[in-house]
């Protein structure tokens, strides 16, 4: 059966790989499956087709037969589950590469994303100067610790996993706030999930979508 993800018809980031469906194209590149896209503008993304999809309109999503998911969390960790090459073999191992698939997106991202809406969308709001430095340390404590964790060890729980790809993705966001920087294991860690091959074919897939319109501009 086909695969069929969605993407922005033109992304928010220009291609830069931010977009959630780059996280989603990468584990299908990991595991060596074909799939195919469907672009879609955001009215479209509002509409009642695609909103059967995903009830928040948002992107990504997948089909597969009968079968359509929503959430990159849920989605890559299907992916995972039914091709080879994101999750051990053993039980406990494949367990702990799961959990730091949640931890990617339910610790460490919010905080970072809430400072991207703090650069991106507040810097006209008067308290913009005064909330900057807190949501910051917010990023820098999360960062502080998954630092730690990590050591000089090449991925999270051995070999790479899901969970890498996930909390690779999730980082890939703070690069433009400088405070990656603040963390070398960290800045290096990110580095190595983007010179994967299936990362490269993924970021790839997702810029040609987006270079016309950078190029036109």
């Amino acid at each position: 059966m086909t695969i069929t993800i969605t993407a922005f018809e033109h992304s928010p980031d220009g291609g830069k790989g931010l977009a959630r469906d780059t996280r989603v194209r990468w584990a299908l590149e990991e595991t060596g499956q074909a799939y195919k896209v469907r672009l879609v503008t955001f009215p479209a993304m509002k509409q009642p087709a695609h909103l059967a999809l995903h009830p928040f309109g948002q992107i990504p999503t997948y089909e597969e037969g009968n079968l359509a998911l929503f959430e990159t969390g849920a989605i890559v960790l299907h992916i995972a589950e039914r091709h080879a090459g994101l999750l051990p073999h053993h039980a406990n191992a494949k367990a702990r590469a799961i959990a730091w698939m949640f931890a990617a997106l339910n610790t460490v991202e919010p905080p970072i994303l809430e400072l991207s809406t703090v650069m991106l969308a507040e810097r006209d709001k008067p308290w913009y100067e005064e909330r900057l430095p807190l949501v910051q340390e917010r990023v820098r404590d999360r960062l502080h610790l998954l630092s730690a964790r990590l050591g000089d060890a090449e991925w999270l729980e051995g070999p790479f996993s899901a969970g890498d790809l996930m909390m690779v993705s999730v980082l890939l966001r703070s690069r433009s706030s400088g405070l990656l920087d603040e963390f070398p294991n960290l800045a290096a860690y990110v580095a190595r999930g983007e010179a994967r091959p299936a990362y490269k074919r993924a970021f790839a897939a997702q810029l040609a979508v987006n270079a016309p319109a950078a190029s036109a501009g």
